[in-house]
């Protein structure tokens, strides 16, 4: 990490961080969708995939906002979230239990987002980039959307059906 001197430099970072993850996210959802038995939640993965493009653009206007070269900063978080989702893929051999066990991982990952996102855009508002805040908001809830969405499909039928 670079030097922070003030909430800018860390807003930065962190704006390098949450790249970084997007793309990653990008990366892994075609496998999660290949990976997935299930119809609906194959969609919603392919279906997030499409938003987490749009995403990744968002997140480069923010970064002209503030007059910085989009670029990602290696995420150890997100990195370990993804890491732990191939494991559980991979050992599940019950295309019901990994279904279940994916859902969980890409929640793991939604719930990160959203702590990163909400940090960044109270400290956009606090630098005074009302812009900047309103690009983020707009995936803050994308996020909340794709995490409910995911809570529906378990609870609502493939949690049973790994049960």
């Amino acid at each position: 990490m670079s030097t922070v001197k003030s909430l800018e430099d860390l807003f930065v970072h962190h704006l390098k961080d949450i790249y970084y993850a997007e793309k990653q996210i990008v990366k892994a959802l075609p496998k999660m969708a290949k990976k997935a038995d299930s119809d609906k939640l194959r969609k919603a993965f392919e279906d997030h995939l499409k938003e987490t493009e749009g995403q990744v653009k968002r997140l480069e206007q923010v970064f002209e906002l503030f007059g910085v070269k989009a670029a990602g900063e290696t995420c150890p978080a997100i990195e370990g979230i993804i890491k732990e989702g191939e494991e559980g893929i991979k050992d599940a051999k019950d295309p019901d239990v990994r279904d279940a066990g994916m859902i969980a991982d890409a929640q793991a990952v939604e719930h990160y987002e959203i702590s990163r996102y909400g940090t960044l855009i109270a400290w956009a508002k606090q630098l005074g980039k009302k812009e900047a805040a309103s690009l983020l908001q707009q995936t803050l809830d994308q996020e909340y959307k794709a995490d409910q969405l995911l809570s529906k499909l378990a609870e609502g039928q493939l949690n049973k059906e790994a049960a």
